[in-house]
């Protein structure tokens, strides 16, 4: 099963370019859907304006050549052209978002050997046994200097478990946010470029 993170972002775009984001979010999970992927919205950033969106990240999973071909057909710039419905005489037709594509692969590595996990004493309630042993665990990603203290279980090994799957997630989610920043800072700052490159042109109503 291959995974990747879609985001659809509408750069410095104007209200219209937001109303795009939202309507590409709608095709991109319809296709997803009728090609039989899995697909889910992870996060979205809503506009200033009712059914616009700022950007959105989505998660796509699939086999093989389906998903591949999927990728490819959304990735980069999409063009949509159509009347303004926000502006009656504006004389602009023509709107930009950017779609890029990360491979969760590729991008996310999780390494324990990046891991410093030290046991101390849990605190709070718990009698006396959980404040006299040091059966909680806190875990340390030495690159990102992410932490987390686990003292769910009165076992140090469950903890050190928990600890680990916990770390992992808050990891993973951090370097998403990391990647997806870099990429909504590229799009902004070479989004008049890649206008003339785009790889789908939709003519519809916003």
């Amino acid at each position: 099963m291959n995974k990747f993170i879609i985001q659809v972002t509408a750069g410095r775009g104007p209200a219209e370019c937001t109303r795009v984001v939202a309507k590409v979010v709608e095709l991109i999970m319809k296709s997803a859907r009728g090609q039989a992927l899995d697909i889910q919205v992870l996060e979205s950033k809503k506009g200033d304006l009712k059914g616009t969106l700022l950007s959105a990240v989505l998660l796509a999973k699939g086999e093989g050549a389906t998903i591949e071909a999927f990728i490819k057909e959304w990735r980069g710039t999409v063009q949509w052209i159509a009347q303004s419905p926000y502006r009656k005489f504006h004389k602009r037709k023509n709107w930009f978002v950017g779609v890029e594509v990360f491979d969760v692969k590729a991008q996310l590595q999780w390494n324990l050997k990046d891991v410093k996990l030290e046991s101390c004493r849990a605190s709070g309630p718990g009698g006396q046994h959980v404040n006299k042993v040091e059966t909680a665990v806190r875990g340390t990603h030495l690159p990102s200097g992410i932490q987390v203290l686990a003292m769910d279980s009165r076992s140090q090994l469950q903890n050190k478990q928990l600890c680990l799957e916990r770390l992992e997630a808050k990891f993973m989610s951090w370097q998403m946010e990391q990647m997806l920043a870099r990429q909504q800072d590229q799009w902004q700052e070479h989004n008049e470029l890649e206008r003339g490159r785009a790889v789908k042109v939709i003519t519809e109503k916003l």
